[in-house]
Formats: C-alpha cells, sequence, structure tokens
C-alpha cells in the first residue's frame, strides 16, 4: 500500500545520509510518496556537492566498505530517488538561517517552501527522522 513519507535530516554526512537515501530510495521504488526534507548541514553539504561524503576515519571505512560491496553512494541514491519522483525540499526559513537561497541549491532542491506546508505534508506520512 502506498503512501507518502518523510525523511527529516539535517546531518549531511555518510552514515545519516546513506540511511535516508537507501530507505527513501526503497520507498520511491516500492510506490510511495517520498520527500527529503533537509536542513543545516544536510542542506550545506547538499549545497557543496558533498552530501553523503565520510567526515570521520569511521565513515571513510564505512564508505569504502560500501563501495566495495558495490553499492550506490548517497549522493547517487538521492539523484536516483528523485528520478523516481522523490522531492528534495527544505523550509524556506532555514535555507536563510544557513545563509543559502533556493537558487543556491537549483537543480538539487524541488522546492523551498514554509514550515506550515511541510507540516501538512507531514500530516497522515510516515515520518523518518535521522
Amino acid at each position: 500500500m502506498a503512501g507518502r513519507v518523510l525523511f527529516f535530516l539535517s546531518s549531511g554526512t555518510f552514515e545519516p545520509a546513506f540511511q535516508a537515501a537507501s530507505m527513501g530510495i526503497t520507498a520511491a521504488a516500492m510506490g510511495d510518496e517520498v520527500y527529503f526534507v533537509l536542513a543545516f548541514d544536510a542542506l550545506r553539504a547538499l549545497s557543496r556537492d558533498s552530501f553523503g561524503a565520510p567526515r570521520s576515519e569511521r565513515e571513510m571505512a564505512e564508505s569504502a566498505r560500501a563501495e566495495g560491496l558495490g553499492v550506490a553512494n548517497p549522493a547517487k541514491m538521492l539523484a536516483e530517488a528523485r528520478q523516481m519522483g522523490a522531492k528534495v525540499i527544505a523550509c524556506d526559513t532555514t535555507l536563510r538561517i544557513c545563509g543559502l537561497s533556493a537558487a543556491d541549491l537549483a537543480g538539487r532542491l524541488d522546492e523551498a517552501m514554509g514550515l506550515a506546508s511541510i507540516w501538512r505534508l507531514a500530516e497522515g506520512a510516515r515520518t523518518v527522522s535521522l
């Protein structure tokens, strides 16, 4: 039974990005309406094209093991999920707090919206916070 799922992500490092992207691409492939709601470090990472990049030795080792297993990196999974209809969104106020604009994320962010709109999207949806 398809539904709506929102993945709330405020960190853009390998572990949380991998969790969100892998679950999100799976949900999209299963027909769910998927939204990745990015904030703070996840937005900054997206703007720098470093979404899912490892930052610690542990994450570097995990990323290398994932690559060795043939697992796509988080940025690739996010892009593939978007090709399946998933949306990457952010709160317009959070964008400004981060010193960013929707234009800074052109092609990577599907929509900047008010918090009330994000709240309404979450109504009746499954939500995952990472």
